[in-house]
């Protein structure tokens, strides 16, 4: 018994990411031996003192639904040896590390709404509230909404669901970064660009991903932001790479890939908008080759703008 409780110590300290892989049942050992029918309650008594195996969460999500910009949630208890009060629905949006919940979300059979931010990702949580569980019981929702170009921008001309941007001759030389209408581009996600027109080649040109939107610039080609020339340059916060992609031309497609790699410590109450060190793997795609590298920022972020710029009317992009 003293054995059994040091290894029942030494399992909650077990960090959540190092758990092994649990095996299927067939390749689990097993020792079989005739006892006396009197010590079989003595050994369930003892063993249930540190703990019990159950085959599912005491607790599980019953109902999702999509709705127009939220999603529906309810959940309900399913073992009546649990305290249902131990349990709080939570939820984290995209890359946040913060969990967020309410005292009102213990009680269970009641319908929770969750408010979903454009591409935004949302990790809902069934969670014990007084210890770290390896069984909590966890949901990933996407919802994906259109990508739209931002209206009004000068020198482009919009389709009527603003996911095509032409560039016009109205303004010549003075259009500069037609960005999109809201950070939508979240990592996890492939974002595509298709050219369906081309126009006259310019240095200046770039298509990319970018963490704000600055309106004095003619050019992608700057700091917190990663780009593709139309001559197949690549620019991570305004430096050309040694890595070039084939040249872009009617019919191309651009594809942008990125994921996050480790997030540095940010700050004490686990905020990204307070600086710190944060890192993305991106990949771009054209033709038939790609480029990968971590473009670092000097705070996190969890939603991107995309982007582009053209100098010379006649390019057609269409986004999806």
């Amino acid at each position: 018994e003293d054995k059994l409780g040091s290894f029942t110590k030494k399992a909650l300290q077990i960090q959540l990411d190092s758990l092994p892989e649990v095996p299927v049942l067939v390749d689990v050992p097993c020792v079989s031996a005739q006892l006396d029918d009197s010590l079989l309650y003595a050994v369930r008594e003892r063993v249930s003192r540190h703990g019990s195996v159950s085959s599912h969460p005491p607790v599980q999500i019953e109902e999702l639904q999509e709705r127009p910009g939220s999603v529906l949630v309810r959940w309900c208890k399913v073992d009546d040896e649990f305290a249902v009060q131990d349990y709080r629905l939570q939820y984290r949006r995209s890359v946040s590390g913060q969990y967020l919940g309410q005292k009102l979300f213990n009680i269970p059979e009641v319908i929770h709404f969750f408010e979903i931010l454009y591409h935004s990702t949302l990790l809902i949580v069934l969670n014990n509230i007084n210890t770290i569980s390896y069984y909590n019981v966890k949901y990933i929702i996407k919802c994906n909404w259109m990508n739209e170009w931002c209206p009004g921008s000068e020198g482009y001309i919009l389709s009527s669901r603003r996911n095509i941007a032409m560039r016009s001759d109205s303004s010549p030389n003075k259009a500069g970064v037609l960005y999109s209408n809201a950070p939508t581009y979240f990592c996890g996600q492939t974002l595509t660009f298709k050219i369906s027109a081309t126009g006259q080649v310019d240095k200046r040109d770039s298509i990319g991903v970018c963490v704000g939107c600055e309106g004095e610039v003619d050019s992608l080609q700057r700091d917190q932001a990663v780009c593709i020339s139309t001559n197949g340059a690549v620019f991570v916060n305004g430096k050309e790479m040694t890595n070039q992609l084939p040249s872009i031309t009617l019919g191309s497609a651009v594809t942008f890939d990125m994921e996050m790699v480790n997030l540095l410590p940010i700050s004490n109450n686990n905020n990204l908008s307070d600086g710190g060190n944060f890192k993305l793997r991106v990949t771009i795609g054209s033709g038939n080759r790609e480029v990968v590298f971590d473009w670092l920022l000097d705070q996190g972020v969890d939603c991107l703008f995309f982007g582009c710029s053209l100098a010379h009317p006649g390019w057609k992009v269409l986004v999806f």
